[in-house]
């Protein structure tokens, strides 16, 4: 029997956690062609739930396209990506070279198809001739335009997902937003899903004096609630042979700061130790026992982290921990914690912030692993 819980990775169906409101809607938005932003922590299964819903998509007669935005170094190398995605849907190499070549008139791309194995080539896009920013506009307005185009061809709706879509920011400004929302409001059988994990970024791309201020529907991602995913757990246990006790789930839940991606972990690697001692059931021991095991083999990256932290930043980390992220300015926490003045905490938390250590959670701070969080407060002072 195959591991039940997935993480790292695209969740399949089956171990895909609820979502099923925020899937239904997603679908329903995008087989509708609206250009819908999904903003997301990071950890929150955004990307899985994505995959799902292009899935679906696909089942009924969409074309469907996905592109991570912050895999690609630069502007043009995100261009020649999307061109080759679009080109390659449903199409043959023969077909998406001639069709690419018909479509890309201000410059000739070069278009190889890459193998040493006849069964897994690799069809390749570049545009070696495209160098200043007026040919780079001018070949992104050509770009931005191929969904639509692609869509009238097939006469079938396109669904385009640009993941990590506030990557976009830094290939050049804002006229990268300008361009394709301009292209994008214009194609009316193409529906998007501009998906981001940087909650601040992505709100402020949304903002007023934005070109994607109110562009479509906006659909926020927020925690599993607990009772369910702690079924869902259970249910997954006890699916695989191995009974969960009355608990487990839960308390995997709450021991995971209902983070999806930790949750996930932390019970694959459970059910992973029960296997492996040959075990048929799964309790409170088996968790905790795991729990010790993840900590001592990471152990040295997250003393790693620690010791490229100031002082001031460690005080207000622990801080967060001890304290469930709440009060931290607070008389009585500053002295508890020995910490500094306000400005000074302030500091502190935006940088961890930045560093992807913490993250803003309604009115409190957490630890964005939780892993992390359980090693700070049991190994450090």
């Amino acid at each position: 029997m195959n591991n039940p819980f997935i993480y790292g990775e695209i969740a399949p169906g089956e171990a895909f956690a609820d979502r099923e409101a925020e899937l239904d809607r997603l679908v329903t938005d995008l087989s509708g062609a609206q250009k819908v932003f999904l903003i997301s922590p990071r950890r929150y299964g955004k990307s899985s739930l994505v995959h799902r819903a292009l899935a679906i998509l696909a089942r009924q007669g969409g074309l469907t396209v996905n592109l991570t935005v912050s895999s690609y170094s630069s502007y043009v190398s995100f261009l020649e990506g999307y061109a080759r995605a679009l080109a390659t849907v449903e199409t043959k190499w023969q077909r998406a070279r001639t069709w690419l070549s018909e479509v890309i008139t201000t410059t000739r791309p070069e278009l190889r198809f890459e193998t040493s194995d006849p069964s897994q080539g690799h069809f390749s896009v570049a545009f070696p001739a495209v160098r200043t920013e007026r040919d780079i506009n001018r070949l992104a307005n050509e770009i931005f335009a191929l969904p639509g185009r692609l869509a009238a061809e097939r006469k079938r709706t396109v669904i385009v997902s640009l993941d990590e879509f506030q990557a976009i920011e830094g290939f050049n400004g804002g006229s990268v937003e300008h361009a394709l929302r301009a292209a994008a409001q214009q194609q009316r059988q193409v529906g998007y899903v501009f998906a981001g994990s940087e909650p601040s970024l992505m709100e402020k791309m949304i903002g007023p004096r934005r070109p994607f201020y109110k562009a479509g529907p906006v659909i926020r991602l927020e925690r599993i609630p607990a009772p369910l995913f702690a079924d869902f757990l259970e249910t997954r246990f006890a699916a695989s042979g191995i009974r969960a006790e009355p608990g487990l789930g839960a308390a995997i839940v709450d021991l995971a700061g209902n983070l999806p991606y930790d949750v996930q972990r932390l019970a694959h690697e459970t059910w992973d130790d029960v296997r492996a001692a040959g075990g048929r059931k799964a309790g409170l021991e088996s968790l905790h026992a795991t729990l010790t095991r993840l900590l001592t083999e990471q152990e040295t990256l997250f003393d790693v982290i620690w010791q490229r932290l100031t002082m001031a930043q460690r005080a207000v980390l622990r801080a967060v921990v001890l304290q469930n992220g709440r009060e931290l300015l607070s008389a009585d926490v500053r002295a508890r914690y020995r910490l500094g003045g306000p400005s000074s905490i302030q500091g502190s938390l935006a940088a961890l912030v930045k560093q992807d250590l913490l993250m803003k959670d309604g009115p409190r701070y957490v630890v964005m692993d939780s892993l992390f969080r359980e090693w700070v407060a049991r190994r450090t002072f």
